[in-house]
């Protein structure tokens, strides 16, 4: 009922408390939360005003030749825990498919027409696309933002490429698919040969597909944990 009622208030912009629940432990229903003003962060209630939050936004940097369930899994597993994900590639206004042919994503926006500041979370899916992307340097920029500002951000297979690109790897600890050890080592990273690795509970890293399982329960739990 919780992930039902995060998705509902995500897709109407509404903000959601997080112990909001409806169950017998809680006296309001539904519709008094409809009902009921929001004031700044805040659902105010009848002689009571509950904490709030605002489920996070992930700017996710995809173009052509992604990983296609390196997209589609993680997607599922945080739209499922409530939060959204905005496509960006070089230019919006258009679809791209994955390398295997299996997805093909709307890209929602042009990375010249978004904010960093405006997104919570920064997700670089593998396959080919980092590589590509990583030859502009608005895209570079946005993803150095993310890592800056120390937000969270998740990164699979060669995801990290763009992260190297953007000079953020420096003494942080990754992982990431075996033939982009090297480069990240080259840029100052300790490269960890595991399933998912996360780093100063900001960057989440991980290998292959094979290791969707754990890159999805990571990036979901520390979203939670940061209260995003």
């Amino acid at each position: 009922m919780e992930t039902l009622l995060s998705v509902f208030f995500c897709h109407f912009n509404i903000p959601v408390c997080r112990y909001l629940m409806i169950t017998s432990k809680h006296e309001y229903s539904l519709a008094n939360v409809l009902i009921h003003k929001v004031k700044g962060n805040d659902i105010v209630y009848p002689n009571k005003t509950k904490e709030c939050f605002t489920l996070a936004k992930i700017a996710t940097l995809i173009t052509d030749k992604f990983e296609d369930v390196e997209f589609t899994s993680p997607k599922e597993a945080l739209e499922a825990a409530g939060h959204t994900l905005v496509t960006i590639d070089k230019e919006g206004n258009k679809s791209v498919t994955g390398k295997n042919g299996e997805a093909t994503v709307q890209i929602d926006k042009g990375v010249a027409d978004v904010n960093p500041a405006d997104f919570d979370a920064l997700f670089i899916p593998g396959g080919f696309s980092p590589d590509l992307l990583r030859d502009d340097d608005r895209v570079v920029a946005f993803a150095k933002y993310f890592m800056d500002e120390k937000k969270p951000v998740f990164a699979i297979c060669h995801g990290p490429q763009l992260l190297i690109t953007a000079k953020s790897l420096e003494g942080r600890d990754t992982t990431g698919y075996k033939s982009i050890k090297v480069d990240l080592e080259y840029a100052g990273a300790k490269f960890h040969d595991e399933e998912v690795f996360v780093c100063q509970e900001q960057l989440v890293t991980s290998r292959t597909p094979d290791d969707l399982p754990a890159f999805n329960r990571e990036i979901v739990k520390l979203l939670k944990d940061k209260a995003l």
